[in-house]
């Protein structure tokens, strides 16, 4: 079971989760937890870096980011024992997370459950901090934004659990954002590559990296809510077949557009450019490339705009890119994207999703598309209602 922050807020809603996990221990299962830093503690420590030092190196950061679950794990331990259960919280390095040494994105190396295992054999109920393990220097790290759910998905599949069962503040996954869409579907069920597409596209139920590992290890994820006790939504490896083609449509506002204009228009480039950007850890999603004149062409593609500073730099140090404009935009643009499996068989999804944006009169920028996803750019300002078009054009009106 995996909590996130807002719904261990405060005292009372940890004592909430106290006794969603004590009902769970007492209909006779073992049970593993792992649990978020309280509400918004991790963006306040970080502001409280930016206060002493805006260029704080990464071990440092890291060493403060794991102060918040210390916290959360603790009090829940404390919480679960006033109920009259036996809990033992613990760190990520005592849970076993051994990881890379890229400090505020570590990936997970492999778990040594064997201490997990001995606190369940004493019938205790095992707290876990998520986000967090340790390198082969013994120094601390973090797994990056979402990093709790993907160290409950991989306890889970090390620990070969029935289920992961992932609390948030929604009560499963929706068609889209319920909170902006009020046509908005609940989902029974997803397949592991639609939910994949939906997190890396803007959806904030599940962290991109848990559902990757999730199907990669076939461990059931279910998304279901902390504060109404409903039946969730289960992500798994197929589904029943629905009327509906689309899946889910999702907003990214964090997105940046990078233009690189009149680039040689000799091979090897793109290698060059997208191959620095790889090295830094820099994903790239949308690519255009224009057929090229005067034997230059312009790149342009899209990233994180919380990455855009590191990827300037990066461009800036390539020498045949000296003299050459680059333009960044990393306030003004948003992706928008809709996903289903079953649009790999259905022609026509691109022009209902393009006719809806036109009867919204609103610009398309870019276009991507894969089997089950297509994606967009737009002006930022008008994300929210590309969202209910293009939703409301493909949901049938009987839901």
């Amino acid at each position: 079971m995996k909590f996130g922050g807002s719904s261990v807020a405060n005292a009372e809603r940890v004592m909430n989760v106290a006794r969603i996990v004590t009902d769970s221990y007492a209909e006779g299962n073992d049970v593993v937890v792992v649990v978020s830093a309280q509400g918004d503690t991790t963006d306040e420590l970080i502001e409280k870096a930016k206060e002493i030092n805006p260029n704080a190196n990464k071990r440092e950061l890291d060493m403060l980011m794991t102060a918040g679950e210390q916290i959360s794990i603790s009090l829940l331990s404390m919480a679960i024992e006033k109920l009259g259960y036996k809990a033992t919280s613990l760190l990520g390095w005592q849970a076993g997370f051994n990881t890379n040494s890229v400090h505020g994105s570590a990936r997970i190396k492999k778990i040594d459950t064997s201490r997990i295992k001995q606190e369940l054999a004493k019938k205790n109920i095992v707290v876990v901090a998520g986000f967090q393990g340790l390198n082969k220097y013994d120094d601390l790290t973090t797994l990056g934004r979402g990093g709790s759910d993907t160290s409950a998905v991989a306890i889970a599949a090390a620990m070969h659990a029935d289920r992961c069962k992932i609390y948030t503040d929604v009560d499963g996954v929706y068609t889209a954002d319920p909170r902006k869409v009020k046509r908005a579907i609940k989902l029974d069920e997803i397949t592991y590559d639609e939910m994949l597409e939906l997190a890396t596209l803007g959806a904030q139920v599940l962290n991109n990296r848990s559902v990757e590992m999730a199907k990669k290890y076939n461990v059931v994820i279910e998304v279901l809510s902390s504060l109404e006790r409903l039946p969730g939504t289960l992500v798994k490896e197929s589904v029943k077949m629905e009327k509906m083609l689309v899946r889910g449509v999702t907003a990214d506002k964090n997105v940046a557009r990078i233009s690189i204009i009149g680039v040689p228009n000799i091979p090897g480039i793109a290698y060059k450019i997208f191959g620095k950007l790889a090295a830094k850890n820099i994903n790239v999603d949308i690519i255009l490339q224009s057929v090229g004149r005067n034997d230059t062409k312009d790149i342009t593609f899209t990233i994180s705009s919380d990455k855009s500073d590191e990827a300037l730099e990066v461009l800036k140090e390539l020498d045949f890119l000296e003299g050459r404009p680059i333009e960044c935009d990393n306030e003004n643009v948003a992706k928008v994207s809709v996903v289903g499996a079953g649009m790999e068989t259905h022609p026509g999804v691109a022009a209902k999703m393009f006719e809806a944006l036109f009867e919204a009169d609103i610009n398309i920028q870019m276009i991507s598309t894969s089997e089950i996803k297509i994606s967009v750019l737009i002006d930022k300002k008008d994300a929210d209602e590309a969202v209910t078009a293009v939703h409301d054009a493909f949901m049938p009106e009987d839901n």
